[in-house]
């Protein structure tokens, strides 16, 4: 895979995939953090003597062209970022949009409307890839958080442009997974939550051998339990899972890797906390009750085992972290990676509601990296290759 630098861009029409999928509330964004991740990669492009055009989807557009998923809504934030001015070119089937971009000169940004305007663009439709290369001599994806789909901008278009390179974020983002899952000093400590092990089981598996211990979090702690024979209470359970998690734990004692489960819970009689708050011994939860969030007696372990870490991989809250009550876990594991990577652990915090909770205790800057993707850094962790990744090869 070639390195951006390596590329010749002077005097080239360069199509840069962007993940410009950002949260915008009556019209304004609220978090422009994707954005800003970009930005490095479209000024190195323009300061060796290129002109670019912006790629990017917005949300999940169900009927086709819609004001309130248009990127013209963005223009104004990609501008401020990149202290340049920022053309908007419309829809990428337009002839008349292909002309304006061939006639801007060198130097110009230019940005496509939202790809997912046609559903071509998730159907990986090859013609559709054909029309987008012609905006291009030469392609960079910098779009990590979609490179995980086989969509026509993500790794059909790579198709048609001999000159191709993951952008600086992709690469970031590259180089960080391989640091945990290639690199990792010891021991490297695994924490992942969320709230079913169907989910996060791919992960799982293919840490073992490679972390040397896990710590498990959030709602999938019940099925483990459960397979441990615990009492649960109407915790959160897949009973379709538990001989999977029998499994799991059985692999880790085989290879003499530690498995923490939470030893307390803090507990409801509803999902809320409305119902009253207590904490329970995670294998005892009453038949009234649910765990919603880790204890004040894990929790203080886990800040012990993140403490002795160098390497840490944190992806899934450790409670129900949009309920405040029950966020206490998942912000305490927080500060105490962040505390560990200022004593020379390397921490990779991804997953929406682990980045929030970092951005909650601003301690983003105090982390080695965080990622911007949510599902593509989970089928990394699984071994997977990713077809946008492998589409620049």
């Amino acid at each position: 895979m070639a390195d951006l630098k390596s590329l010749v861009l002077s005097g080239k029409r360069v199509l840069i995939r962007v993940d410009f999928n950002v949260p915008i509330e009556n019209g304004k964004i609220t978090d422009n953090t994707r954005i800003r991740a970009a930005i490095p990669t479209i000024l190195y492009v323009l300061q060796q003597g290129a002109k670019v055009v912006l790629a990017s989807h917005l949300g999940r557009p169900e009927s086709g062209p819609s004001d309130e998923l248009s990127l013209v809504q963005i223009v104004h934030e990609i501008e401020a970022e990149l202290k340049l001015p920022v053309e908007f070119l419309g829809d990428v089937l337009s002839l008349e949009v292909l002309e304006k971009w061939n006639s801007m000169p060198l130097g110009s940004v230019g940005l496509l409307e939202n790809l997912r305007f046609h559903a071509e663009e998730e159907a990986g439709d090859v013609e559709f890839s054909r029309r987008l290369a012609e905006f291009a001599d030469v392609y960079v994806n910098d779009a990590f958080g979609t490179a995980h789909r086989a969509h026509a901008s993500t790794a059909i278009v790579a198709n048609f442009l001999a000159q191709k390179a993951p952008g600086f974020l992709m690469q970031k983002e590259l180089d960080a997974v391989s640091m945990v899952l290639n690199q990792a000093k010891r021991p490297f400590t695994a924490v992942v939550g969320g709230a079913k092990i169907s989910s996060k089981i791919g992960v799982l598996k293919n840490l073992i051998g490679r972390a040397d211990r896990f710590i498990i979090g959030g709602g999938m702690v019940f099925t483990f339990i459960r397979a441990q024979g615990g009492e649960i209470g109407q915790s959160l359970v897949e009973e379709s899972m538990v001989d999977t998690a029998k499994d799991f734990l059985e692999a880790c004692a085989q290879n003499g890797i530690q498995v923490y489960l939470p030893e307390d819970s803090l507990c409801s009689t509803c999902f809320g906390d409305d119902g009253g708050i207590v904490a329970y011994p995670s294998h005892a939860i009453p038949a009234s009750h649910m765990g919603l969030d880790s204890g004040p007696k894990a929790n203080q372990i886990i800040e012990q085992w993140i403490g002795s870490s160098k390497t840490i991989l944190w992806n899934g809250p450790l409670g129900v972290f949009e309920i405040p009550a029950f966020a206490q876990g998942t912000l305490a594991l927080g500060r105490a990676i962040a505390g560990a990577t200022q004593q020379g652990a390397y921490s990779l915090v991804g997953g929406g509601d682990s980045v929030a909770a970092a951005h909650i205790l601003g301690i983003s800057e105090q982390l080695s990296y965080l990622s911007t993707g949510g599902g593509a850094l989970l089928e990394c962790m699984e071994g997977r290759t990713l077809p946008g990744v492998a589409a620049l090869d």
